[in-house]
């Protein structure tokens, strides 16, 4: 059961990552991925060993930014945005058509894409709103963000 959430989860963004069983582990359902060096060292009491996949929360995945960049290397769908977009997007914003500058994959609306800035970076994924190779509107919402690598930082407080 384990191993199929992150699968399906990869087929959002039309690749298919396929894990060996034994090779993932849990805990308190944060998921982690060893390789067979490792897998024989871990035992029933450890924070953190591995690739950090993320956490699943009532079959839902919340995933880590170590999975988003494994499924860059798939070459999933994604689309790459400017620099000013890039900055905007890590700040919680969305991205309008306007700002993507190239498209990979076989991008549909209602798809999850990841976003990427200009040097390839993962900033992060979100859910395409409208078809982005026909659409004409420059200035209308394209991606709206799902999750971005600022979103740590915005949940930080002051003490």
């Amino acid at each position: 059961m384990k191993v199929e959430v992150f699968e399906n989860f990869s087929l959002k963004f039309g690749v298919k990552l396929t894990f060996g069983g034994e090779m993932l582990v849990q805990r308190d359902g944060r998921f982690f991925l060893l390789n067979s060096n490792v897998n024989f060292l871990v035992r029933d009491d450890f924070f953190y060993a591995g690739i950090y996949l993320g956490k699943v929360i009532d079959g839902k995945v919340f995933p880590s930014f170590n999975l988003l960049d494994m499924l860059v290397k798939c070459e999933a769908n994604r689309v790459v945005i400017g620099r000013k977009a890039s900055w905007l997007f890590i700040c919680g914003r969305d991205v309008f058509r306007k700002s993507i500058l190239r498209i990979y994959g076989d991008v549909c609306r209602s798809e999850y894409v990841l976003v990427l800035n200009e040097f390839g970076e993962c900033l992060g994924f979100g859910k395409v709103l409208v078809g982005l190779s026909e659409y004409s509107d420059k200035n209308v919402v394209a991606v709206a963000n799902v999750l971005d690598v600022g979103d740590f930082l915005r949940r930080e407080r002051v003490v």
